[in-house]
């Protein structure tokens, strides 16, 4: 049987999530749908087009800010917008009984949302850096007192970066496939003759799927292409990807390794697929962050980009819950919905005395006390190993 044992963010952590069943039921003929990624249904969404000082950003959101909880806010991958990111790991069952508790605030990149107006010729796309500088507008329009950012690729970048420049905004984040390194020249002239040589989909198809994948994966890779080339604007898409890899590197060192070095001074959950095209850019932010609020979450046999869809839901959503819980946010004693913490627990004591809790198959370990009420018929639904590296 599985054994549970607290972990505590004072180090960190490696897991490796192995797939054991096959896809949900009905997933794989989803897919043959051009839908699939669209076909929740956004009827408690609200639609937004909120003025930045670099134009306008495309909002999605549900729910109203409630006291002190913060916003769960999302930042979509180049190709991708938030329905074609999010919309299946939002809607899976166990994800809502989470985001109930939350305020659930999707941000489109400029021009990537469905239905989007072309960009006029000559229209200078916003930096990752400006990207990262309208956010803040988002989160005074809806009177958020700070986020949970949760992005993937390009949109961890952007997500990266706004927490370095608003620290104070920005409670804790989930990064998925983030690549803090900027473009060298090499792979600046590669991704040039690419373009010259391949479609737009096909290179962006490069970006979010492994070789191995794009290979071995036909069936999913058509569904993207198709979704792609035909809910994205190509115009505003080829905009952002040049932006996304004009990118330059991600100011951040590991504290001490460098004088005055800049670090995500909130809790980070660092997620990547085995074999994804990310997989070494991830490992590289993982050495640069601060090992006491970092934990490092690797999924085997990940199909795909982030999120869209995870071959086991469940299991990133327990994380995402364990993640939260580190944060103070504990499940409550009548079931497995997350409970507030009380008002007098502020940001500052839950940041020092964050932890979090995790189940593991460590042969010959015995089970340690936790200090959130999870269940054992809960954790025992989650089979991997944990590694703890330096």
């Amino acid at each position: 049987g599985l054994l549970l044992q607290e972990m505590t963010m004072a180090g960190l952590h490696e897991l490796r999530f192995t797939e054991e069943k096959p896809l949900l039921r009905g997933q794989d003929a989803e897919l043959e749908n051009s839908d699939v990624f669209l076909s929740a249904v956004d009827t408690d969404w609200k639609e937004h087009d909120i003025e930045t000082p670099y134009g306008l950003l495309h909002v999605v959101i549900r729910g109203s800010p409630k006291g002190n909880r913060p916003a769960i806010l999302t930042y979509h991958d180049v190709g991708l917008n938030h329905k074609l990111c999010f919309n299946t790991f939002f809607n899976y069952e166990d994800m809502q009984e989470i985001t109930k508790h939350f305020v659930v605030c999707h941000v489109d990149a400029p021009g990537q949302q469905a239905g989007a107006s072309q960009f006029p010729q000559g229209y200078q796309y916003p930096s990752m850096d400006q990207l990262a500088a309208m956010l803040p507008s988002v989160v005074q329009h809806f009177g958020f007192k700070y986020v949970i950012g949760i992005g993937v690729g390009a949109g961890a970048y952007v997500l990266a970066k706004f927490a370095l420049i608003f620290p104070d905004l920005v409670e804790g984040l989930v990064l998925m496939n983030i690549d803090p390194n900027g473009k060298g020249w090499i792979d600046w002239a590669a991704s040039k003759l690419s373009g010259l040589t391949s479609t737009l989909p096909d290179t962006v198809l490069s970006h979010l799927f492994s070789q191995e994948e794009l290979v071995n994966n036909t069936e999913l890779v058509q569904s993207y292409r198709q979704q792609i080339s035909s809910v994205v604007n190509q115009f505003n898409l080829q905009l952002f990807l040049n932006m996304y890899n004009s990118r330059r590197d991600l100011d951040i060192n590991r504290p001490g390794t460098v004088p005055n070095a800049k670090t995500l001074r909130c809790p980070v959950m660092l997620v990547v697929g085995d074999n994804a095209p990310a997989e070494e850019g991830v490992v590289e932010c993982n050495s640069k962050l601060d090992p006491t609020n970092t934990t490092f979450l690797k999924v085997s046999r990940w199909r795909g980009p982030a999120l869209s869809p995870p071959p086991q839901p469940g299991k990133l959503t327990e994380a995402f819950k364990y993640f939260l819980q580190g944060m103070g946010y504990s499940e409550s004693p009548r079931g497995p919905s997350l409970a507030v913490p009380s008002a007098s627990m502020t940001r500052l004591a839950r940041s020092r005395t964050a932890s979090l809790t995790s189940a593991s198959s460590v042969e010959g370990a015995r089970p340690r006390a936790c200090t959130h009420s999870e269940s054992t018929e809960a954790m025992g639904q989650i089979n991997h190993t944990m590694e703890v590296s330096c």
